[in-house]
């Protein structure tokens, strides 16, 4: 219990940051008391937008204060926090951060911190990892940390909906922290599970500070449509009544690029915010929104906690989250500071495919992992990732995430940007994988029961939580008996298939060969082939289930596709130089399939065709391929030109049927130059899912 003295500290320190007559909220000032006495450990479970960042600045200003030294916070999205270290700066407290985007000012910061000259150091929970900042920067700071923050601690849980496997690095630095740092632990999506299960890492005497979940000023809606088409048409009609300015969430950086597209192109100011995007780039976007210069940012989850714009009027989900805590920490962003805000969910078709995608690729299966741990011992040195790639036909992606656990595990210890085989032995909890798995795909199960949920939405989510004050909100859709309009006219739907028709997605070219894939190959690729394009996304609405219905039912397209293709390659795409002929990559999987499309373009194109490219063994499907080094090195082997045709020597438009890796047109397209053709322009009619 704070003294008279003390209580009015804390209060003059809210009025700095929040201005006169400000108020704590219930459990902020208990949670400051907290953690402001050397040895506390508190972990803060609130409501999105209750303010939990407040409570660790002002518990960080009463801590120097009294002489101690800086707070360490571990954040997993610096980006997103500089309106919150702004107001951190109203008290006074100078925060600084390491990250890879400011290797150049380390020097400075080292220098501040043994100056005790910074208050505050933000890190991300893979900066832990980096072997500079682990073995230089942590260990002359550790001694002299005067309160640890582990800002959205669910993380730290494997059975946090966001896990990251850096997270679990921090459970050995609170091992070895000094009994008497005080640790403060912030979530506002954590389940009993959850909490039990970071307040039992946290140590013991762990104080939890838990409130209310339920948003008061949120207005929950669901709303079941069908295809892309449906829901676009949904966004174009209703988003211009939403209030003010909002978040259009998507599951993958692609859809994010569409549908901002497509409301710009129905007169809604909307741009597209994803992780493909720089710091620079992502910032402008931010400050935009903030701002309301913008009616909607559509965004995938790089843009969510700590994210902080007070007013947001309403959170419209273009595709369904996999987890109740997942969309209630997204929904939470909007309605923090005004009467009443929107969250609508749409549910699409693809959104269980896309959930699974992300349940099943979660853990590396032990064979992965044991696959890896094998070959770096059979080598007996450090391997790179790409001599990784050669030995496993694993993705890159899924190599290095079984790089980084059994690095955490020490099975595997880095060496520069290289890898090799510790003596630690090594084996996985299958139990533990399984039971994660289990919860997960019983969270996407009550998310797939939310859509149809007839009663309180709000309440739904708060059992979900399980918080204990879950009750009926009398606001949400259901509660009011006006349930989201499914209505879409028929004609926007229409536009919008046009829209996704004329939606061509860009087929960048390979510039560099990947080193040690083909003995010859090495360097640049000198010339590349030319900026490509791919008509759809394979099975979606628009050209992409045409697609997908000629390769996998009818073993040929039909002929409405090749007008279509013809049509914008012609008036949308302009290959320049303008091909002379066309010529096609050989189908492994239906003879002919390829090149009769291609012939049947050409043909509508104006332009001759030449059947120059054989397959001169029968190889691996390329979709059997995993990563880079094995897809260049299959392509190289299956493709060849026949020897008896005569490469034309003009511009070529190279014709595929599905584009992925983008290897296999590389391959064709290097092959073709070297034979003596000018510019490749590469084209397939559809662009693999896997790509979005």
């Amino acid at each position: 219990m704070t003294t008279g003295a003390e209580a009015a500290t804390l209060q003059a320190h809210l009025e700095t940051m929040l201005g006169p007559d400000a108020a704590f909220r219930e459990g902020q000032r208990e949670a400051i008391e907290a953690v402001i006495e050397d040895g506390q450990r508190a972990l803060v479970v609130q409501r999105t937008g209750w303010g939990k960042s407040l409570v660790y600045w002002i518990a960080t200003r009463v801590r120097r204060d009294r002489g101690h030294g800086p707070t360490l916070i571990i954040s997993p999205l610096l980006s997103l926090m500089r309106n919150q270290i702004a107001m951190a700066g109203r008290l006074g407290l100078h925060a600084a951060t390491i990250n890879s985007g400011n290797t150049a000012e380390w020097d400075d910061v080292e220098a501040g911190l043994a100056a005790n000259a910074i208050d505050v150091l933000l890190i991300s929970p893979e900066r832990l990892g980096n072997a500079a900042f682990a073995n230089r920067i942590l260990p002359a700071i550790e001694g002299s940390i005067g309160l640890f923050v582990v800002d959205e601690a669910h993380c730290i849980s494997d059975w946090g909906h966001d896990f990251r496997p850096d997270y679990r690095r921090i459970g050995r630095i609170l091992r070895g922290l000094s009994p008497s740092i005080p640790v403060l632990a912030t979530t506002a999506t954590a389940n009993d599970r959850v909490v039990a299960d970071v307040a039992e890492q946290l140590g013991e005497g762990v104080r939890i500070v838990r409130g209310p979940l339920a948003r008061a000023s949120l207005r929950l809606g669901t709303v079941r449509l069908g295809d892309q088409a449906e829901r676009l048409a949904w966004l174009a009609k209703y988003l211009p009544n939403l209030p003010g300015s909002g978040i259009v969430y998507c599951l993958t950086v692609a859809d994010t690029q569409r549908v901002a597209t497509w409301l710009r192109s129905r007169g809604i100011d909307a741009r597209a915010y994803n992780a493909a995007l720089s710091t620079e780039e992502r910032e402008p976007l931010e400050d935009a929104l903030i701002a309301g210069e913008m009616k909607a940012l559509v965004a995938t989850v790089a843009l969510g906690m700590g994210f902080d714009k007070p007013d947001l009027g309403w959170v419209v989900h273009y595709q369904r989250p996999g987890s109740p805590i997942a969309y209630y920490q997204q929904v939470g962003r909007a309605g923090r500071a005004v009467e009443s805000a929107w969250g609508i969910l749409l549910a699409g078709r693809e959104d269980d495919r896309i959930a699974e995608y992300f349940i099943g690729t979660a853990f590396p299966p032990t064979v992965n992992m044991e696959g890896i741990l094998e070959t770096l011992e059979a080598a007996g040195r450090p391997m790179s990732v790409v001599a990784l790639q050669s030995a496993v036909n694993l993705p890159k992606g899924r190599i290095e995430q079984a790089l980084k656990l059994l690095e955490i595990d020490g099975a595997v210890a880095k060496d520069g940007g290289r890898f090799l085989r510790t003596n630690e032995p090594w084996s996985q909890d299958e139990e533990r994988i399984e039971r994660v798995i289990a919860t997960r795909r019983a969270e996407l199960a009550e998310m797939q029961a939310y859509v149809d949920h007839d009663g309180c939405f709000m309440e739904f989510l708060a059992r979900a939580l399980d918080d204990p004050a879950a009750e009926p909100c009398g606001k949400c859709a259901n509660d009011l008996g006006r349930p989201m309009s499914r209505d879409v006219d028929r004609a926007l739907v229409d536009d919008a298939i046009e829209f996704l028709r004329r939606d061509l997605r860009t087929i960048a070219p390979r510039r560099q060969w990947v080193a040690d894939a083909v003995p010859g190959l090495k360097g640049r690729i000198d010339p590349p082939n030319e900026l490509g394009m791919a008509l759809c996304v394979y099975g979606d609405a628009g050209w992409g289930r045409d697609v997908q219905r000629g390769r996998e039912v009818d073993g040929r397209f039909d002929r409405e596709l090749v007008i279509g293709a013809a049509k914008a390659i012609r008036d949308r795409w302009h290959p320049t130089p303008w091909p002379d002929w066309v010529t096609a990559v050989p189908s492994t999987r239906r003879a002919g399939l390829v090149e009769e499309c291609a012939r049947s373009l050409a043909r509508e194109l104006g332009i001759r065709f030449v059947d120059c490219i054989r397959r001169p063994v029968d190889g691996q499907p390329q979709e059997a391929m995993l990563n880079s080094v094995r897809q260049l090195a299959n392509a190289h082997q299956s493709l060849a030109l026949a020897a008896s045709v005569d490469i034309p020597s003009g511009a070529v438009l190279l014709v595929d049927d599905l584009v992925d890796s983008g290897w296999t047109l590389t391959v064709a397209g290097w092959l073709l130059r070297e034979g003596g053709s000018g510019p490749v322009h590469p084209f397939a009619l559809a662009a693999s899912s896997g790509r979005e």
